[in-house]
């Protein structure tokens, strides 16, 4: 009995012992550098807006962050990095929506939305129908009427193809039979530049991108559910009678499998650093369209536009039921 007894004891002992550990461990975490992996190149608005944030992580967490940079193929590179990183909390991304949905649908990337836990949204930055200030077009219903009658001849800019420009114009065709001969660009530097420069009559943008050229560019609408802080004078398209409504979404996520508590440490470091006003006040001072929507939240709304998606490319040839 004594033997077994002791026998006993000791697993008891060491059972604890390895709770005690483990409590520690997840105590101590993070307990060396974080890297967050950006899918865009620096100076791009996913950076400028994860440099903001990185600023009031280092101001409330012991362990900094190591940014590392992996571009290319519309952000697919570095979305597919973080997706299949070690899923130890160590190495967390940016991501941006409908990129993660679009990619893996229609471009075939290495990757799927169920290969991420989601810390957080971030950013909604809505979309535009922009034109030169001196354009002949006063409103989006201009644009419309005269894509109508004059079917192929009006050039609008995107960035694209596959991405949330690219998606609003398919939106747009859908739902208003709009004929016009898009152009597409590698970035919103490239797209901004073709419309001042008179290569493109209109242009589908995001805020954040038109608010770089305001004082030269003339936003006719935004597509969004209510009206941008950042435009406040700007009707939504749904107020001129067209039910449009998109955006870009920018969050974070880590890869699936990180440890419960772990996410759990990350989605609140996170909350705090978005309801901190000094924050608040950067994005603005950025141009950062900022929204708030906690992991489980941001999860919903991905997996929500994932169908939409799907639906609008299988709708134009894009990809097969």
């Amino acid at each position: 009995m004594r033997t077994r007894f002791g026998l006993m004891l000791a697993a008891a002992l060491a059972a604890c012992t390895l709770l005690a550990a483990a409590a520690a461990d997840a105590a101590s975490y993070p307990d060396k550098p974080v890297n967050m992996i950006i899918a865009f190149t620096a100076g791009g608005s996913s950076d400028v807006q994860a440099r903001i944030m990185q600023k009031y992580w280092n101001k409330n967490e012991p362990q900094p962050w190591v940014f590392i940079y992996k571009t290319g193929a519309g952000g697919a590179i570095g979305f597919s990095e973080t997706a299949h990183a070690k899923p130890d909390g160590y190495s967390i991304g940016g991501v941006n929506v409908p990129h993660i949905v679009l990619q893996p649908l229609a471009q075939h990337a290495p990757y799927s939305i169920d290969d991420f836990a989601y810390i957080c949204q971030v950013v909604n930055d809505p979309q535009v129908v922009a034109v030169r200030n001196d354009s002949e077009f006063k409103s989006v219903s201009d644009v419309f009427a005269y894509a109508k009658a004059n079917p192929d001849k009006l050039t609008i800019g995107l960035v694209g193809p596959m991405s949330g420009h690219h998606l609003m114009y398919l939106d747009v065709k859908a739902k208003t039979g709009l004929q016009a001969s898009e152009v597409m660009y590698k970035g919103a530097a490239d797209q901004n530049a073709a419309l001042l420069g008179g290569e493109v009559a209109v242009i589908f943008g995001n805020v954040n991108d038109v608010m770089r050229s305001r004082e030269m560019i003339r936003v006719l609408g935004v597509a969004s559910e209510k009206r941008c802080d950042f435009l406040p004078d700007v009707p939504t398209l749904r107020e001129q009678g067209y039910d449009i409504v998109s955006d870009i979404r920018r969050g974070f996520v880590a890869p699936k499998g990180i440890d419960a508590d772990e996410l759990a440490f990350l989605r609140e470091a996170f909350r705090k650093i978005a309801q901190d006003p000094g924050y608040q006040a950067e994005m603005r001072k950025a141009g950062q369209p900022a929204e708030y929507q906690p992991g489980e939240q941001f999860e919903a709304y991905v997996r929500k536009q994932y169908e939409i998606d799907r639906a609008l490319l299988v709708q134009f040839g894009l990809l097969k039921k």
